[in-house]
């Protein structure tokens, strides 16, 4: 560890530091701010009280929120639970419906563990296990979200940590030890003020104040109910923590993607089960990826021009797109492994972020349309 990074600084301080007093103080102050969320239950609310279709919701709204904000999921929440409104209905839905319809979330991974989740729970008679062990034993649910969902859906004494608690615990106990190798510490830390009741609200509570008080720069440190107790306030040092590694330089990639249109419609294939942005509908490519540039022949022969690139940065790689559109396609077959789709009805198609933004250049471009004519899109 760098010696210049904060300490671990329980004995650099002279108050004791009481674990006891953080969930009442942290309770108390949800009771009157917590946030009000499609998925939520009131402060103080049995989770038996919503029936046997509220762990189906509360396990949804986790893995949507799995790298992404509250603002961006609650739409897709509503209109998941408008289309599938039981963990039943989301198991008997088309593969491909439900990948569309979670387009523009990212990390699509998670929709087809969604699926897989889903199926397994059906299968099992439709009740989700109601311990965290048991919920591990479902597909894509890691530690985070079987002990989010233990705790919020059955109110069972979990340890719940994500980005925001991270931050609020390292602070509280002036964790020093960087990221990501603090993390054993910090749920160690977590698992010590963990109530056995009212764990679920706790959890949210911990959640609701590292985005609302506990905020990673300029905390609000006047307003938070464990101001008395955090080292890392009471160091005045606060936005020190969590300490963060180094960060590395992301890879930069380039690829192409091809605009094949005919009679007001494009080529658009479907991506395999397995592998980035696998499962979705999108605009045929060179085979570029998070290890390497594309470098894949066009998928037809001809005059290929550019209609202008895209940039779009992935976990663990950044991505420059060039979209390239073919000059003349009539007559030609395609194969099998795509579909003509409507060009007026391209926003229906779902496709990935970096896919849809290409097609806009497409859309955008007066040279694009074939015959150098344009169609209308109403």
């Amino acid at each position: 560890m760098d010696a210049s990074a904060p300490t671990i600084a329980a004995r650099n301080f002279d108050a004791e530091f009481d674990a006891d007093g953080v969930a009442p103080a942290l309770l108390d102050w949800y009771d009157r701010h917590a946030r009000v969320l499609p998925w939520r239950a009131a402060p103080g609310t049995q989770a038996q009280d919503f029936g046997s279709n509220w762990p189906y919701r509360v396990w949804l709204s986790e893995v949507m929120l799995q790298q992404t904000t509250v603002a961006a999921v609650i739409p897709y929440f509503t209109e998941f639970t408008r289309r599938w409104p039981t963990i039943g209905a989301l198991a008997a839905a088309e593969d491909g419906d439900v990948m569309a319809a979670w387009a523009g979330l990212g990390y699509y991974a998670r929709a087809r563990n969604l699926l897989a989740c889903a199926r397994a729970v059906a299968a099992a008679g439709g009740a989700f296990p109601d311990s965290e062990d048991g919920l591990r034993g479902l597909p894509g649910l890691g530690a985070y979200t079987a002990a989010a969902v233990a705790a919020i859906a059955f109110g069972r004494r979990a340890v719940v940590v994500d980005a925001n608690v991270e931050r609020v615990v390292s602070r509280l106990f002036a964790i020093g030890e960087p990221l990501p190798g603090a993390r054993t510490a910090i749920r160690t830390a977590t698992d010590t003020i963990t109530p056995e009741a009212r764990a679920g609200d706790f959890a949210q509570a911990m959640m609701d104040l590292g985005s609302s008080i506990c905020v990673p720069r300029s905390p609000r440190c006047l307003l938070c109910p464990l101001s008395a107790q955090c080292r890392a306030g009471r160091s005045g040092m606060p936005e020190a923590y969590p300490v963060k590694a180094a960060k590395k330089a992301r890879p930069e990639r380039r690829g192409r993607a091809f605009w094949i249109e005919r009679d007001g419609s494009v080529w658009l294939v479907r991506r395999p089960d397995k592998g980035m942005l696998g499962g979705m509908r999108a605009l045929p490519d060179d085979g570029w990826n998070a290890r390497a540039d594309g470098a894949a022949s066009p998928p037809i022969d001809g005059q290929w021009r550019s209609a202008g690139a895209v940039a779009h940065g992935f976990t663990h790689f950044s991505l420059t797109l060039e979209l390239m559109v073919h000059s003349r396609v009539e007559g030609r077959e395609m194969g099998a492994d795509g579909e003509w789709w409507p060009i007026a009805r391209i926003a229906e198609a779902g496709l990935p972020t970096v896919f849809a933004r290409a097609a806009q250049l497409a859309l955008a471009d007066p040279g694009t349309r074939e015959g150098g004519g344009r169609h209308e899109h109403r």
